[in-house]
């Protein structure tokens, strides 16, 4: 018998059983969508954070202050002070690779200007930390090289930090007050929303790190270094420059731990997006159950079918069909109902995924990988478990008084 009539016999069979033929493509669909829209909703979250990540800039290093400990307080990263002006002066003197650094000095203040009052991040930075962090500025201009070597009293405020203090006002031009010192604002910069760590990178304030030293802190060192280098690949080689550099200017010997901590920006993104790289493969690892129970369906209902067939398949045979043909048409209404779930699937993975970013504002990201790996996933669920069919239907084939040998 011919191909092209088993096709039509097997399509013919699915028409006549339409509910029954919905119902086992059913768990098929049910499988690729959830597939689809758990993988899209991990590949969300992750691209989410490595866009959060990208806010520090490109192929940045970031240099730490050792941690120091008292009382049994351990404070972390920037707390021992064990770097110095000096040290960053080295690093963009000595480092070929390198093509900025910003010294970096932090702490939080109560700013004020008028009647408003804010509490906020103050960061001392170099006039390279705009260009580092690819920062632009929304309103005004940058404060300069000459003002952070002459520790002008100028600062840069971000977009949540100029809401609070200044409302609808312009703020370029007029001085607010940190810790009842005058700053003149020179410029707003634009927003970049959360970070990584969850916290409002536009709830801050930026002066010359010069300023920062001699007018807040009163502190002679720095708790980080920002340095970019050309290329992402120049990262690891300037990383190991960079601790050899520290180690030697300070003194450390082989057998002492360093007392500074040096991160590259992939190092970070590593970090960050493990959590969602864990939660996407169990995610996809669940769903995925789903559609090996939608293939286990399949399954069941052609093994049904086979015996409720039994005198179609004697007929079939009446007439000259041979067990191949009977097998094809097996297989090939295993195969379509898998094929047509797995299309189904994939349109309803996909609306899904975009209503739950729309409803609950979660970030999604369809990955044409997790399409076609779905789709393939489902034909090959068919091909499986309609080649699984194939003892009890030579069983059924050859209990006929009509078989014919092949």
């Amino acid at each position: 018998m011919r191909f092209g009539s088993t096709l039509k016999i097997a399509f013919r069979a699915l028409r006549r059983n339409k509910l029954r033929s919905a119902l086992t493509a059913l768990g098929i669909i049910i499988g690729v969508a959830a597939v689809i829209a758990m993988v899209g909703i991990g590949n969300g979250a992750k691209a989410q954070v490595e866009s959060q990540i990208a806010s520090l800039g490109e192929n940045i290093i970031l240099i730490f202050s050792g941690s120091t400990t008292a009382s049994g307080i351990r404070t972390g990263w920037g707390g021992a002070g064990t770097l110095k002006v000096e040290d960053a002066e080295a690093i963009r003197r000595e480092l070929p690779g390198v093509t900025a650094v910003s010294e970096e000095v932090s702490s939080t203040s109560q700013i004020a200007a008028g009647n408003q009052n804010w509490f906020t991040r103050v960061l001392g930075e170099s006039a390279e930390y705009f260009d580092i962090r690819q920062w632009a500025l929304s309103n005004g201009a940058p404060f300069t090289p000459q003002d952070v070597r002459s520790a002008n009293k100028v600062c840069v405020i971000g977009a949540t930090t100029a809401s609070q203090i200044f409302g609808s006002d312009d703020p370029i031009g007029q001085t607010l007050r940190v810790k009842n010192v005058p700053f003149t604002v020179t410029g707003v910069l634009t927003s970049k929303g959360l970070s990584a760590q969850g916290s409002d990178q536009d709830d801050v304030l930026i002066m010359p790190f010069t300023s920062a030293m001699k007018r807040i802190t009163g502190g002679t060192t720095l708790r980080s270094i920002n340095v970019q280098v050309a290329n992402a690949s120049d990262l690891d080689p300037t990383q190991q420059q960079i601790i050899s550099l520290l180690r030697q200017r300070h003194g450390i010997r082989v057998d002492r731990e360093d007392d500074f901590t040096v991160r590259t920006q992939k190092e970070i993104a590593d970090t960050a997006t493990a959590t969602t790289d864990v939660m996407t493969g169990l995610l996809g690892a669940i769903a995925g159950v789903s559609l090996v129970v939608g293939g286990i369906g399949i399954m069941n209902i052609m093994l049904v079918s086979v015996t409720e067939r039994t005198r179609e398949i004697g007929t079939r045979m009446a007439v000259g069909a041979h067990g191949r043909d009977i097998l094809t048409q097996f297989l090939i209404e295993a195969v379509s109902l898998s094929a047509v779930g797995g299309l189904l699937g994939i349109i309803l993975g996909v609306g899904v995924s975009k209503a739950l970013s729309i409803w609950k504002e979660w970030p999604s990201l369809i990955s044409p990988t997790s399409i076609v790996v779905a789709l393939l996933v489902s034909a090959a669920v068919g091909i499986f478990f309609g080649f699984y069919l194939r003892e009890p239907l030579l069983g059924s084939i050859q209990s006929m008084p009509c078989a014919t040998s092949e």
